[in-house]
């Protein structure tokens, strides 16, 4: 029986149509627009209410369950029609009846049962009709979650996509609202002779060039009217001329009008038709109505301007059908030949005078290729194919309008039906060129990026930089059908697409990076707090914001304050200004400020952005990029030549500091930075990787809001106080900065540092200039300026300026006398400092603390005149030296010292004095942020006190000076006084270099660098035996001396010339410039001159002064390799000499072999030179889990890192653990039935589709196949993620009865998920191996059945094979299969990190996806009903690898249990020496083959490791990090004794064995490990598994590293709150972010069971179970 659905197209039933959409599978049903809804039955039978319509649906597919599964789901499906008919449809308030909604929806998915009804599609249909409900139903989150989950939904998308915006309105607008919207809307004239569902438009692009603005508005008009008039739209390829037409502007054309989300109903091309287009014009020919042309082009283009008619025109048929031959076989005559059409030659229309219709070209086609010679011109052809394609109108611009006669007389000429041609003006935009032939020239000149560049009026250029498809088609709804032709300015079009965006782009605030200003606000905690991404619209969603008692604001905005202003921090409050601190330069460097949080008066405050300094949220890199017109004319006219008018400095960036929150941006995202303007996310942000050690800053490019004027950036705000003083322009402003600083014009003998302010200053007014677009000679002129001051730093300082590079210091000034008593001015600067921070701590009176700020100024001023320098805290302080030889030679060095003295031990004291403060905080049990804030002091200051001293702080030990730099003193003299002091100072500098070499050493340095640092090494060894004439030893007493001096060789360096300190330096500073290009990875020929300079350099510094230049040595960290690491494992080279390793073998290069990260490879068995090796752990488990763990899997050899991020080569020894578990369970299933079977891993996009709707959290991490080779596929093809929707389609063919069930299907198989989070190997992968699980059965009780005998196998995967304890439970509703039933789980538990792991997992599914999928069978208790199966998934990766790798692995390396060991014992021989015999030596060798033969047949996996470029203790460490279970040793001795040794990998213990009871000894011994390993790990699940009652108790817990067990009440809100409060400052690992604790599982054997009445952990709701939380991975 067919049925006929009418429906009102001005107030469409949605709840009807939903119920139409989900029956039409089952039921024939038609769908059409007419005046009245009514659902037509037969003639005496129709239904003209929605609710009736609804009812009659739901019950002729009863299979569905629309109408609800019994009687009681059929009274509330009724209850909740009449409510959506009563209370919410034309009801202008929804309040009273989403509060009741709201409340039903609180504990449910559905309204009605566990499936969706009829229930929910009324409801839903009814608020989505409504128009108050976006703005009424904010406050209620379940509606809102129901609501959104349906409208994701295919039949919801499809029906509210389609409809919505013809239901009426419930109140209708204001007449000016009206007009004021419809201002924006252009005029479309109805198409002439229109009829609706029958018009055919067609958009016919040239493959030669990508789509530019200029065709989007062609195609977004012809869109526009296949909507308008639902009609048919074609998507034609004018492939008519073979020479320009290339098959990758074809994919790329494609690709643009899939971004421009038109979706066109055909796609045909013009040489589709050529086979009839060459028929038609053999027609004319014989009919005399065209001719073959032989006349030269040049020729006829004069006939044609002279209107004289070529000798040709009067050519017989045949003599035209014997030349059209010529052409058609592209002959040498036929080349030079034409058809032309007889029309007019005396026409006013030059497009009428006998134009051309086909030409000779002897080029093959792409799709044709050498079958024809001829083709037909695009005049021609389009007519024709127009006609035969059924176009009824073409859509053509007014450029067009004279060849629309001659389009006509083709059709006519023809006998063709004749499509209406509609006019429209083309778009012509100022500053733009929009031709391809210009474009392409762009391109290959690389005045752009490419096609996409934002410069670009290309689609993807013009979306790059942030146009979205709405306000483009809002754009062009604005223009309507006009046909006058204007010139446009960008801004129009920019303007629209604010509108699109402002409502929805979230907020964010970046500062600019060239000048920021710190501002101490000490009464302020370091906090997060959440606010709106959007002011105006919540629904954008909440972001983190940061506050502490350090903020960053933007040095413009600064210049602005005065103190005591109140100043409004946007999204923090009113804070007042109480004092800005000054440098020499008038420039800002700091500022106080106080909260003032209470006066909520904002109306007549500056309003700044501002980001927090904390660590616990860095501040993001990001690059702001500003483009301008690539033509700087507005209007190019045909006598122009655009090259003149070329703008080539059309783009600028500019280094931020961004919002933390940007990191999460993802790329195209669009978001506002706070006043600064809209920007669209060019190049996500990406931590550093470890390929290149780098970070990616996030990109950001700035999309213009059609704003004539700039917006109002930092300092903008107009203020009575000049800014004329400050060399750093606000970067918005938009006049000619004619206050840029300007050099004189002579050079001047100005300081390098004064030079370097100068070019800064001069480059931020040039960028201002052209960002004004000022003219083009004060451009010019601003640059030579700069191009002079940049010539002047070389001049002075012999390098190229750099902008980012640290300013030079200022000329040295003469040194202090040494006679001066008072304390080193460094010393008095930081006391001085000390008692204003005490002052301002103490909120002491403002003119006190004044007086003493003003007296610190003045001591920094003293320092500045002394050094040269401007004081920083934690800075080497030097005194600089005299420019001319003096005769008192300790001044320099003594001052020098003097103060180095005073500093470090001032430091000392400080970091002695904190470390006491934060002892006492921690003994106290102060406030964890209290204590974080005296530790983080703590730190900073250490760190001042290394880079003062050069070494680390050790409590106890005398503070460290560090050495001077190189300062003028005399030839060195052969006085004996002088020699103390000189071996003194070499003593420390060969202590230096020692630490430098070691630490070199330990951070794996190169090759080459650890060979000059040792060569200094010897040099400064045999200097000090020289002048001592002893050998140098380290530790002992270091000779006399009562201060620090330089070494000999320096002084030698430094006191032949009063020039050599000088050359010293510039030595200093050009080797640091080379070192910086080469890390930089500068072009070679950059790198070879800076080298170059460098040795003239030296060559100078060599002639001055006889001695070759030498760097002083830089302090290392303490510290070194331990080099009697496994020292015990060595002492096992025994029996018979011990010595395995201590020699060198043959062939072996000592040092020069390259260095191993891994040993000798996964087999073990390769020869070769003896290799120096880096073999052991360099991290500690428990001090850095996440190096540890790198560390293991790389040195263990389980994985190879691979040039795709996120995907790992997985070899052969962590395979190996994979084929033990599959081998284990795979058994196991079997024996349950299960089958295995293996689907493709492509997924197209219509079932991916289709599957998205339930599982959403797969969407965003889904990889696409989008091309094969070089040819776009025509529909992106998915990777699976999961393999549901491969499948479930299969099922439903295969299911037809219940003797079909149940199906017991299982695939060992690959899946790709491209998670953009941090990846990491095993554990959170791109690509990962499992097994999935996918059953469906003929009922509940079997599924459920099935759920926990495959959760009973998971877990014995991990106990019985991985010795890891699990804890067996249920998912909460937040945490189960989204889409399924319920979720259970096996979860383990890493207590190095006190987080849990989720081990594997059993959905129940439920009927859900068999309804989606249709997986019905016929009920046998029902005959003639259909019934829906039941369905399991299941599933377990190799994730288990890591689990295993984390849970067993210590200090050594990897730990295997030996059930999945590859190798379960290695065998290896030992006291193999120089001296033992060869009989012996061979005989040892068979003893281990024997061993290996034996235990091989005992069931063992062994091999003997028989390398003999290895010594025996290397071997040890080897086999001891990658975890095999038992390493036997066998010696010459043991051989004697018939007798091994076996040593435990878990406990180190070594046992002897006797040689006839090996197989049994090691047998049990292997047992043995397995189960101390799952007691080990049970013991430490047991003491880190606790059970809490209160909150208070579970965070406590929760910081310990436990997981707790807690009363919970099941509810997702409360989830979330849990998560967010336990997620306060809480550091897991260095580098790890703060989280929370979430729902692990319900456990089904709970630590202690639930009370009667108990409450959930949050006091709000009785608790319903125990349920296990945790930090989680």
């Amino acid at each position: 029986m067919a049925l006929n659905l009418t429906i009102n197209t001005s107030n469409p039933p949605l709840a009807a149509l939903l119920a139409a959409e989900h029956v039409k599978g089952s039921v024939q049903l038609s769908v059409e627009e007419g005046k009245d809804t009514r659902l037509h039955i037969s003639d005496a039978v129709q239904f003209n209410d929605v609710n009736s319509i609804s009812r009659y649906l739901a019950r002729v597919a009863p299979a569905l369950g629309l109408y609800g599964a019994n009687m009681m789901e059929q009274t509330e499906v009724d209850h909740w029609l009449e409510f959506s008919a009563r209370r919410l449809c034309g009801q202008p308030g929804l309040t009273v009846a989403l509060g009741e909604l709201d409340k039903a929806l609180s504990l449910r998915t559905f309204l009605v049962g566990h499936a969706l009804t009829l229930a929910d599609l009324s409801v839903w249909a009814a608020l989505k009709g409504h128009g108050e409900w976006p703005s009424q139903g904010k406050p209620f989150s379940h509606v809102n979650r129901w609501f959104s989950f349906l409208s994701s939904q295919v039949p919801f998308t499809a029906v509210g996509n389609k409809y919505v915006s013809k239901t009426a309105p419930v109140k209708r607008s204001k007449p000016e609202d009206e007009k004021k919207k419809q201002q924006d809307v252009g005029k479309f004239v109805d198409l002439p002779g229109a009829e609706m569902g029958k018009v055919v438009v067609r958009f016919p692009p040239e493959a030669s060039g990508y789509l530019h603005i200029g065709h989007a508005k062609a195609a977004l008009l012809n869109q526009h009217y296949q909507v308008t008039f639902k009609g048919k739209l074609i998507m034609r390829f004018d492939d008519t001329n073979p020479e320009k037409e290339k098959e990758d502007f074809e994919k790329v054309i494609l690709e643009d009008v899939a971004m421009l989300q038109i979706h066109p109903d055909q796609f045909t091309y013009t040489s589709d038709h050529f086979p009839i287009i060459m028929k038609l014009a053999e027609q004319l020919l014989s009919e005399g109505k065209a001719y073959i042309d032989d006349t030269p082009p040049e020729q006829m283009k004069q006939e044609r301007e002279q209107r004289t008619e070529s000798k040709c025109r009067n050519n017989t048929v045949e003599q035209n059908m014997k030349m059209w031959s010529d052409m058609k076989a592209g002959t040498e005559f036929g080349q030079t030949c034409c058809m032309r059409a007889k029309i007019d030659m005396n026409s006013n229309n030059g497009c009428m005078r006998d134009p051309t219709l086909y030409r000779c070209k002897n080029a093959p086609h792409p799709r044709t290729g050498s079958t024809y010679k001829v083709y037909p011109t695009y005049d021609f052809a389009c007519p024709i194919v127009d006609s035969l394609e059924s176009v009824t109108h073409a859509l053509r611009t007014t450029e067009y309008h004279d060849r629309d006669e001659q389009f006509y007389w083709i059709i006519d000429a023809l006998r063709l039906r004749k499509p209406y041609i509609w006019e429209y003006a083309r778009l012509n935009l100022n500053n733009t060129v929009l031709s391809k032939r210009k474009l392409t020239w762009f391109v290959d000149q690389g005045y752009v990026e490419g096609w996409d560049d934002p410069r670009f009026p290309t689609v993807r250029g013009v979306l790059r930089r942030g146009m979205t498809v709405e306000g483009l088609k809002q754009f062009i709804a604005a223009q309507g059908g006009s046909r006058s032709v204007v010139n446009m300015e960008w801004d129009k079009i920019w303007a629209f697409n604010k509108k699109v965006i402002d409502p929805v782009a979230p907020r964010y605030t970046a500062l600019s990076n060239s000048y920021v200003v710190p501002v101490s606000i000490p009464e302020a905690t370091e906090e997060m707090k959440e606010v709106v991404k959007h002011p105006k619209n919540a629904d954008v969603g909440m972001k983190e914001v940061w506050y502490g008692p350090r903020v960053l604001v933007e040095g413009a905005d600064a210049e602005t304050f005065s103190e005591g202003e109140v100043v409004t921090f946007i999204n923090w409050g009113n804070l007042i200004i109480t004092k800005i601190n000054k440098g020499a330069d008038g420039k800002i460097l700091s500022m106080d400020a106080r909260l003032n949080l209470d006066n909520k008066d904002f109306k007549k405050t500056t309003k700044i952005t501002w980001l927090a300094d904390t660590n616990t949220a860095p501040l993001l890199p990001t690059v702001c990029i500003n483009y301008q017109p690539l033509i700087s004319k507005a209007v190019i006219t045909k006598d122009d030549d655009f090259k003149d008018y070329i703008n080539k400095h059309s783009k600028f960036e500019e280094k931020m500091l961004g919002d933390p929150c940007l990191k999460s941006l993802k790329k195209g995202d669009i978001v506002q930075l706070q006043r600064r303007g809209f920007y669209i996310c060019d190049q996500p942000y990406e931590p550093i990787s470890p390929n290149s050690c780098k970070e990616s800053p996030c990109v950001l490019i700035y999309i213009p809001d059609g704003h004539t004027k700039e917006m109002p950036t930092a300092g903008s705000k107009d203020k009575s106080k000049s800014q004329a003083a400050s060399s750093t322009p606000a970067p918005a402003a938009k006049a000619a900065p004619t206050s840029a600083p300007t050099p004189a014009p002579t050079p001047a003998p100005t300081s390098a540092s004064d030079v370097f302010s100068g070019i800064v200053a001069q480059g931020e007014a040039v960028r201002q200039l052209k960002a004004a677009k000022a003219p083009k000679d004060e451009v010019d002129k601003a640059v030579q300026q700069l191009l002079s001051l940049k010539a002047q730093f070389k001049q002075q300082t012999g390098m190229d300026y750099k902008p980012g590079m640290a300013p030079p210091t200022s000329a040295p000034a003469p040194p202090a006398s040494s006679a001066d008593s008072a304390p080193c001015p460094y010393t008095r600067v930081t006391q001085q400092g000390e008692l204003v921070r005490k002052l301002k701590a103490e909120k002491a009176p403002k003119d006190q603390i004044d007086a003493a700020v003003k007296q610190l100024l003045a001591l920094k001023a003293e320092f500045k005149k002394m050094t040269g320098q401007d004081y920083k805290p934690g800075m080497a302080p030097t005194v600089s030296a005299s420019p001319a030889p003096s005769p008192v030679t300790t001044s320099s060095s003594s001052s020098s010292s003097s103060s180095s003295s005073c500093s470090s031990s001032g430091l000392y004291e400080r970091v002695s004095q904190q470390g006491d403060v934060v002892r006492k905080l921690k003994s106290e049990k102060a406030p964890k942020d209290q204590v974080e804030a005296a530790v983080k002091q703590l730190l900073a200051l250490k760190a001042e006190y290394k880079q003062v001293t050069g070494q680390e702080y050790k409590p106890g030990a005398a503070p460290v000076q560090k050495a001077p730099a190189p300062a003028p003193a005399p030839a060195p003299a052969a006085s004996s006084p002088s020699s103390a002091p000189a071996a003194s100072g070499l003593y420390e500098k060969v202590a230096e270099q020692g630490e430098v070499v070691r630490k070199l050493k330990t951070g794996k340095a190169p090759k080459d660098q650890v060979d000059a640092a040792v060569k200094q090494l010897l040099a400064l060894k045999a200097e000090y035996k020289q002048q001592t004439g002893k050998d140098y030893k380290p530790g002992l007493q270091t000779p006399a001396s009562p201060a620090q001096t330089q070494s000999s060789s320096v002084s030698a360096q430094s006191g032949s010339s009063p020039q050599s300190p000088e050359l010293f330096s510039q030595v200093a500073q050009q080797g640091e410039l080379v070192r910086k290009l080469k890390s930089e990875k500068a072009p070679k020929d950059q790198v070879d001159e800076a080298v170059k300079t460098l040795l003239e350099l030296k060559n100078k510094y060599k002639a001055l002064t006889g001695e070759d230049y030498k760097p002083v040595a830089a302090a290392g960290a303490t510290g070194g390799e331990d080099k009697t690491r496994k020292e015990r494992e060595n002492k096992s080279e025994k029996q018979g000499g011990g010595g395995g390793g201590g020699k060198k073998g043959k062939g072996d290069k000592g040092g020069q072999g390259k260095e191993s990260s891994g040993g000798a490879g996964g087999s073990g068995e390769g020869q070769g030179p003896k290799k120096q090796t880096r073999l052991g752990l360099e991290a500690k488990k428990e001090e850095n889990l996440a190096d540890w763990y790198s560390q293991v899997i790389t040195k263990a050899e389980m994985i190879e890192y691979y040039d795709v991020s996120g995907c790992y080569v997985l070899r052969p020894w962590s395979y190996a653990i994979w084929e033990a578990i599959k081998e284990f369970f795979d058994r196991e299933i079997k024996k349950l039935g299960v089958e295995n079977c293996y689907f493709p891993m492509f997924v197209s996009q219509a079932a991916l589709e289709k599957e998205k709707s339930h599982i959403e959290d797969f969407a965003p991490e889904v990889a696409w196949v989008t091309r094969s080779g070089k040819t776009e596929l025509a529909e992106p093809i998915a990777v699976r993620p999961t393999s549901e929707t491969v499948m479930y389609p299969a099922y439903a063919k295969w299911v037809q009865s219940h003797r079909d069930l149940p199906i017991k299907l299982n695939q060992w198989c690959n899946v790709v998920r491209w998670e953009f989070k941090h990846p990491q190997p095993f554990l959170r992968t791109r690509e990962f191996l499992w097994q999935e699980g996918h059953t469906a059965f003929a009922t509940k009780e079997e599924a459920a059945e099935e759920v926990l005998q495959i959760l009973d196998l998971y877990a014995r995967v991990y106990e019985e094979l991985m010795a890891i304890p699990v804890v067996k439970g249920r998912k909460t509703e937040k945490e189960k299969f989204a889409g399924g039933d319920y979720t259970t789980t096996v979860e383990a538990f890493i207590s190095a990190s006190g987080r849990a792991i989720q081990g594997a997992t059993s959905h129940h599914l439920g009927q859900n996806f068999s309804k989606m999928f249709e997986i019905v069978f016929e009920d046998p208790k029902k005959p003639g009903e259909k019934q829906l199966a039941y369905q399991n998934s299941w599933g377990i990766t190799t994730r288990t690898i890591g689990v295993l790798t984390m849970v067993h692995g210590d200090n050594m390396g990897l730990v295997l249990p030996p059930k999945v060991a590859c190798l379960q014992i290695v065998i290896i021989p030992c006291g193999i020496t120089a001296s033992l015999p060869e009989q012996e030596k061979e005989a040892l060798m068979a003893q281990c083959t024997k061993y290996l033969k034996r235990l091989l047949e005992a069931g063992i996996r062994v091999k003997t490791d028989l390398r003999d470029n290895y010594s025996p203790g290397w071997k040890f460490n080897h086999w001891e990090l990658k975890g095999v279970p038992i390493r036997l040793e066998v010696g010459p001795k043991d051989l004697q004794q018939r007798q091994c040794v076996a040593v435990r990998r878990d406990s180190g213990e070594k046992v002897t064995v006797p040689e006839a009871e090996a197989e049994k000894r090691l047998v049990a011994m292997l047992d043995d490990i397995q189960n101390s390993l799952f007691n080990k790990a049970s013991n430490d699940l047991k003491n880190h598994m606790v059970a809490a009652d209160t909150m208070e108790q579970f965070q406590k817990d929760l910081d310990q590293g436990k997981i707790v067990q807690i009363p919970f009440c099941g509810g997702i809100e409360c989830e979330d709150w849990i998560k967010k409060t336990t997620a306060k400052d809480q550091d897991l690992e260095p580098g790890a972010p703060s989280m929370g604790a979430k729902s692990l599982c319900i456990p089904f054997s709970p630590l202690k069971p639930l009370q009667p009445g108990q409450m959930c952990v949050s006091g709000k709701e009785p608790a319903q179970y125990y349920t296990l939380f945790g930090r989680s991975y």
